[in-house]
């Protein structure tokens, strides 16, 4: 698998070669269409100024003066109507002129060698150091005809300045190339950490900092990633500990049923031990009952991915069958329950929201000592409603409070073993009322009573 950096690098190449090859099209069509005709245009004109001093102001030398002409940055090839040719300038690499151009122009023809030559390219074209890539036109001088045959010498073309053009050219390209190698190893520096943090993520391996400080999106991305561990790191812990929880909640009543049952199986055993013992084991058995119930109800929560399941149904109703479930409790501890409950139509899951009222009423119950007091009070605001459940129970301290709503957490081992309890259910409200769009709130005093505030929003 090839790297990032690799990929880059190919890619930067590319990119110069194929800007390179475009500009390379551009260019050669530019010079066919435009700059071909011109250049030879030009140059002919040029001859046919020659030619004009020659006919009208130098009598003297021609050699003399198209010598003259050579140093200047010119060939030439100048053919008498004898037949007699000479060469003034830097020799041609080339001498592909044929007999009928050579005759035409000494007949008194223009020939345009520059604008007719068959070429694909200009470095071709341009460049092309042939006697054919000429401009000729006649002259007469001592009443004799000529034919001259005149080109550029590319090589005087080409002065100090183009050579300085051309190597600033070269140099940048160098830099530029390195430059973007180095702006890539640094912007590929970022992803290879992050590509070394998955690696560890993947190995829940949650600990360390990333640390990349940008602020560009790669910086941004690294943010979002340090969070995301964070997080993981924080569902990691929290997984380790429901799993101790778990484990920890289900071997304690195993272990009770089972020292239990083998007391049972003493024959010495009284009537009334027996019994008492039995009782224990039904409870303990109730008790595994009742927590396997409320973590499959926190499994399919946690699961939930198709929308709640709602319909309208009377909330005030709900409630009320709610609290005549646990009539029997109310009525042996002598607890007197106070109901304040407008006429609500709610539109919500009343399997789920039917979980919320079940474990704040069976707690407020539970936590109230006898002949105390239980209110429940339902309004309606227009936008939202309102339930809130107060008892004249134990209370819980303000230290306890921030966690209240985690899983398998208890405030205390003297109220757990006072009132056994799995540590679930306020968690189940919770998740309850927040898939609904609501919240919960606890106002509590120690010793005194709690309230328990849950504001849910009517659709």
């Amino acid at each position: 698998m090839r790297s990032l950096y690799g990929k880059f690098l190919s890619f930067t190449i590319g990119i110069m070669m194929t800007s390179t090859l475009i500009a390379f099209l551009v260019v050669n069509t530019y010079y066919h269409q435009q700059l071909k005709g011109q250049n030879d245009a030009k140059n002919m004109k040029i001859a046919l100024s020659l030619a004009d001093f020659i006919e009208s102001e130098n009598k003297g030398q021609l050699a003399d003066f198209f010598e003259t002409q050579a140093a200047v940055g010119y060939k030439l090839y100048v053919v008498d109507e004898d037949g007699h040719a000479s060469f003034y300038g830097a020799p041609f690499r080339e001498l592909n002129l044929g007999q009928d151009p050579i005759d035409n122009v000494l007949n008194g023809k223009q020939y345009h060698g520059m604008r007719d030559l068959k070429t694909e390219t200009f470095m071709t074209g341009f460049f092309s150091d042939q006697l054919a890539n000429t401009v000729g036109v006649p002259f007469e001088s001592n009443g004799k005809r000529y034919a001259l045959f005149l080109r550029p010498d590319i090589k005087m073309l080409f002065t100090e300045v183009h050579f300085l053009l051309g190597g600033m050219v070269v140099v940048m390209a160098i830099v530029s190339l390195l430059s973007m190698l180095i702006v890539a190893k640094k912007l590929i520096e970022p992803i290879t950490k992050l590509t070394m943090a998955t690696k560890r993520v993947a190995e829940e391996r949650f600990t360390g900092t990333l640390e990349i400080n940008r602020k560009d999106e790669i910086g941004q991305l690294a943010h979002s990633f340090q969070k995301m561990t964070e997080r993981l790191s924080e569902n990691d812990r929290i997984r380790k500990e429901f799993i101790s929880d778990v484990s920890h909640d289900f071997q304690s009543p195993l272990l009770n049923i089972k020292g239990y049952a083998d007391l049972l199986g003493n024959d010495d055993l009284s009537e009334m031990d027996r019994k008492n013992y039995a009782a224990v084991i039904q409870s303990e058995t109730e008790r595994l009952s009742s927590l396997t119930k409320q973590l499959l109800l926190l499994t399919s929560l946690d699961q939930l991915e198709s929308p709640l399941h709602r319909k309208y149904f009377r909330l005030d109703e709900q409630i009320k069958d709610t609290i005549r479930k646990y009539r029997w409790l109310s009525e042996e501890k002598q607890i007197s329950v106070s109901l304040e409950l407008d006429d609500i139509e709610f539109i919500g899951d009343p399997a789920f929201l039917e979980k919320v009222w079940e474990n704040l009423i069976s707690n407020a119950l539970k936590y109230t000592e006898a002949k105390g007091g239980v209110d429940i009070i339902l309004t309606d605001h227009g936008d939202h409603v309102k339930i809130e459940v107060r008892d004249e129970g134990i209370g819980i301290a303000p230290e306890h409070l921030p966690r209240l709503f985690d899983r398998f957490y208890r405030v205390d081992e003297s109220r757990t073993n006072k009132i056994e309890g799995t540590g679930l259910g306020l968690s189940i409200v919770q998740e309850v009322v927040e898939l609904h769009g609501g919240n919960v709130q606890v106002d509590s005093i120690d010793g005194v009573g709690t309230t328990f505030t849950v504001t849910l929003p009517k659709m």
